[in-house]
C-alpha cells in the first residue's frame, strides 16, 4: 500500500524535477538559446559564460530527470542546491525577498534550495527507482555528504569563476 509520504515525495519530485527540466531546456533551446544564456551569465559576472551556461543547463536537465524518476535522489538534490545557490547569490540576492520585485527576488530560488536540501536527506521514497533498485537506504552520511556537495560546489564555482562588476561608490 502506498503511504501518503511516498505519494507526497513523488509529487514533489515531479514538481521540482519538472521545474529543473524546464529551466535547463529553456536555457539550451529557448529565447537566446545557449549563446544567449552564456551572454547572460557573463552579465552576471560568471566567466567564461558559455561554460557556465552549459554547466548550469546540463545540471538542471540532469537533476530534473533524476528527480522525476527518483534515481540517485540525494545527488539530484545536491545538484539543485548547487545551481540554486549560485542563482541566488549572483542574480537574486540583491533584489530583496519577493519574486515580484524588479529583477526578481530570492524567494523562489531559496525555496528550491531548501527542497534540494530536503531531497539530500529524504531521498525519493518508495515510489522511486532508488527504492526499486534497493539503493534507498540513505542515512546521515548521505544526507550531509550530498548537502556538502551542493553547497561546496556552489562555493567553489563562485570562488573560481564569479567576478561581478564593481558598483560605483
Amino acid at each position: 500500500m502506498t503511504e501518503p509520504l511516498d505519494l507526497a515525495l513523488l509529487l514533489l519530485r515531479f514538481a521540482v524535477g519538472g521545474v529543473m527540466l524546464a529551466h535547463g531546456w529553456n536555457h539550451v533551446f529557448g529565447g537566446g538559446k545557449i549563446a544567449g544564456t552564456g551572454r547572460w551569465f557573463v552579465s552576471l559576472g560568471m566567466r567564461p559564460g558559455w561554460f557556465h551556461a552549459w554547466t548550469a543547463s546540463l545540471t538542471e536537465l540532469g537533476s530534473g530527470t533524476l528527480l522525476v524518476v527518483g534515481l540517485l535522489t540525494p545527488l539530484a538534490g545536491a545538484a539543485v542546491v548547487g545551481v540554486m545557490l549560485v542563482a541566488w547569490i549572483t542574480n537574486h540576492r540583491k533584489n530583496g525577498f519577493f519574486i515580484f520585485r524588479p529583477g526578481e527576488g530570492y524567494e523562489y530560488v531559496m525555496t528550491l534550495t531548501a527542497v534540494g536540501l530536503f531531497f539530500c536527506g529524504a531521498g525519493g521514497g518508495r515510489l522511486s527507482l532508488d527504492h526499486a533498485l534497493d539503493i534507498d537506504d540513505f542515512g546521515w552520511p548521505t544526507a550531509l555528504g550530498c548537502a556538502a556537495v551542493g553547497i561546496g560546489g556552489a562555493a567553489l564555482l563562485l570562488a573560481t569563476s564569479w567576478r561581478p562588476a564593481r558598483q560605483p561608490s
